[in-house]
């Protein structure tokens, strides 16, 4: 029987690599030819698990941090050194932050993921994917463009640092030559820029904007649409332009990137519709599967996937928030970790153990019913 393994990450435990490996553990009783073949989506967790996919280089340097700190940052270099996977949480992200509850919404920069950008560019690497989320901003993505020589100018032609100053800017002056780089921007989110359901309202409260605040954040994502004219409007009301705190947006109007879902992209590189005809059963899992993940989330986009492939699904997670009825369309069923009712901390810290347990457990009950 042919088992393949398509996990995405338990976030705070295990890597998507870790919870394949954990899986594939419980259920290797001899009997089964086991594929694992880790999967992310747009967020978090992108660049490691498609460079770990691809046998790619993981390449670390020092960057700016969201708040100026210092931080050891990386990315992935794959297709024989023509390819960059570089995710923004690695250098701006909520995890980057000195203190995780020191949060400077005001001065939250993406100049760390500019820097990433641009050493990828001096290592003469042409195609570069940007995984957008888990960030600690909401800057527009104007850190990232004053990174890369973008340039942000008072009505007096002094160069103003942003996004700290982003509501006195009167002109945006673009470096001399264009990025030589064709950028594809993987986006799990559909969020606008501006506007109800746009990045400061929906995101900005886990950033630490206050209540009485979020018209000032929205103000000056507004100014900075209102200094790119027609095209600052257009893709401002694009899908996924308030991903990562408008860094979508910023990747559309300084890169002139292409946004595309972030699981569509992961699994068109990792070749998963191969990987799917070739199981007789499909096990994947996340942390916590609950209604959004249903909606373009890792586990769902492979669940799909098998779906038209006539191939069952099972899911494994740490909490199973969903509507069972809405869920059982995709899986034919969710399992949750078994934790013996041990404290939330001491759990995650045992997660692969406890992971592959559940699994074995789930495997020498469930097994006839697949063979």
């Amino acid at each position: 029987m042919n088992v393949l393994i398509a996990a995405d990450k338990f976030k705070g435990s295990l890597t998507a690599k870790e919870a394949c490996e954990a899986i594939a553990q419980g259920i290797d009783h001899g009997d089964v030819s086991i594929r694992s073949v880790p999967v992310a989506d747009g967020g978090d967790g992108l660049a490691r698990t498609i460079t770990d996919a691809l046998d790619g280089e993981w390449r670390t340097l020092t960057v700016t941090g969201p708040l100026g700190n210092p931080v050891e940052a990386g990315y992935g270099i794959v297709a024989e050194g023509r390819r960059a996977i570089i995710e923004m949480a690695e250098a701006s992200g909520l995890c980057r932050l000195p203190d995780a509850k020191k949060m400077e919404p005001w001065k939250a920069t993406t100049f760390g993921t500019g820097e990433l950008i641009q050493d990828a560019l001096n290592h003469g690497i042409s195609e570069i994917t940007l995984g957008l989320g888990g960030s600690a901003t909401n800057d527009g993505g104007t850190g990232m463009a004053s990174a890369l020589g973008f340039q942000f100018l008072s009505q007096s032609g002094a160069v103003l640092e942003v996004p700290d100053h982003l509501s006195e800017v009167a002109t945006i002056r673009e470096p001399k030559s264009s990025l030589p780089a064709n950028f594809t921007i993987a986006c799990d989110v559909d969020n606008p820029l501006l506007g109800p359901e746009g990045c400061t309202r929906i995101y900005g409260p886990q950033k630490g904007i206050y209540p009485e605040e979020l018209h000032q954040h929205e103000n000056r994502l507004e100014h900075l649409v209102a200094l790119l004219g027609d095209s600052g409007k257009t893709a401002a009301a694009t899908s996924g332009a308030g991903a990562a705190g408008g860094l979508g947006f910023g990747s559309l109007v300084f890169l002139k990137g292409k946004l595309v879902p972030g699981f569509d992209l992961v699994a068109d590189i990792l070749n998963l519709e191969e990987h799917i005809a070739w199981a007789d059963l499909v096990i994947t899992g996340e942390g916590k599967i609950d209604s959004q993940s249903l909606h373009g989330k890792a586990p769902a986009g492979v669940a799909q996937i098998a779906s038209i492939a006539s191939k069952p699904v099972i899911a494994f997670c740490g909490i199973d928030e969903t509507n069972h009825k809405d869920a059982s369309s995709l899986f034919r069923s969710i399992v949750e970790i078994d934790s013996a009712d041990l404290p939330v901390e001491e759990a995650m810290a045992n997660a692969a153990a406890l992971l592959a347990k559940t699994a074995g457990n789930w495997w020498s009950n469930a097994k006839p019913e697949y063979l």
